[in-house]
């Protein structure tokens, strides 16, 4: 959708290859954030080593200093991600630690042990996977997203987080709850890939045929009207139910409903659905809707 919208709003048609190469580039700017947000959930977590250090190391050194509490720089979770060799081989390739914002890495740092659920779960003397987890979520969802410097930094080390700071969201939520199933150095599996270029290329393909479709169904609205990316959100949609025989048409329409709720006008959710469910209706009775079914397959 972000490529399409780029796109759209470039001075003529892109060259042969142009729009591949936008959402290569967009793909990347999206695995650094990703990678980011990683990085900086484990250097949280981490810094209870160099707390103890720092204070260990003074002249005069209380009781306290000298016994700063470290079981979260030993999180299980953490570790299976320091040591993921992707994770790895990711960091060493895009160098985070150049612009990670020390102090504010600290100042959250510091948030989290005064926090009741550090307190709770340093107490603890065992270690479960579900711990483990939900103290880095908590690190990442109550103390890095809401933080408003946190944000500010990241929007100042990466230009398109707006555009991606939901998706985001999702992705390392869903991370932390399966670690082993994301390539760092590639964050898109090669079907999804292949998904992606196959949608952009078919909606830039049969524009026309996607206009003579939705344009009969705007009644007062005139195409040019119409927000931008509602135009690109429909064109998608058509595409998916005509050209992508896998995807239930339920599963289209909810789908971007949605990112016209997220991304465009307030009233676009309402508008996308309205328009798609009725050019659904159109094709449905015409037939021209062929969809796979494989709740019955032996494979």
């Amino acid at each position: 959708m972000q490529t399409l919208y780029s796109i759209d709003s470039m001075n003529g048609d892109a060259k042969p290859g142009e729009a591949t190469g936008i959402l290569t580039k967009k793909i990347e700017q999206s695995r650094q954030i990703f990678t980011y947000l990683v990085y900086f959930i484990t250097e949280v977590a981490r810094y209870s080593e160099t707390d103890a250090r720092q204070k260990a190391s003074k002249h005069l050194p209380t009781a306290a200093d000298l016994n700063i509490n470290t079981k979260i720089a030993g999180n299980e979770l953490l570790w299976k991600i320091v040591e993921n060799p992707s994770f790895k081989a990711t960091v060493a390739e895009l160098k985070p630690q150049h612009i990670v914002d020390k102090e504010l890495l600290k100042k959250i740092y510091l948030q989290l042990v005064s926090s009741p659920e550090y307190a709770e779960y340093i107490e603890e003397q065992s270690r479960t996977n579900k711990l483990e987890k939900e103290m880095l979520e908590f690190i990442f969802s109550n103390l890095m997203l809401p933080n408003e410097d946190f944000i500010a930094h990241v929007e100042e080390q990466f230009i398109h987080w707006d555009d991606d700071a939901e998706m985001m969201n999702q992705l390392v939520l869903n991370f932390l709850q399966k670690p082993a199933n994301i390539n760092f150095s590639e964050i898109l599996s090669k079907e999804k890939w292949e998904f992606a270029k196959g949608l952009l290329q078919t909606v830039l393909d049969k524009k026309d045929i996607c206009l003579e479709l939705i344009k009969p169904k705007l009644k007062n609205w005139d195409a040019e009207r119409i927000a931008a990316l509602d135009l690109i959100i429909l064109q998608m949609g058509v595409c998916e139910f005509l050209f992508f025989e896998t995807i239930p048409t339920k599963v289209t329409i909810n789908e971007y409903i949605d990112l016209a709720k997220d991304y465009s006008t307030v009233q676009s959710g309402q508008f996308v659905n309205g328009l798609l469910d009725n050019i659904h209706k159109e094709l449905s009775a015409e037939n021209k809707i062929v969809k796979k079914s494989y709740k019955n397959s032996t494979i």
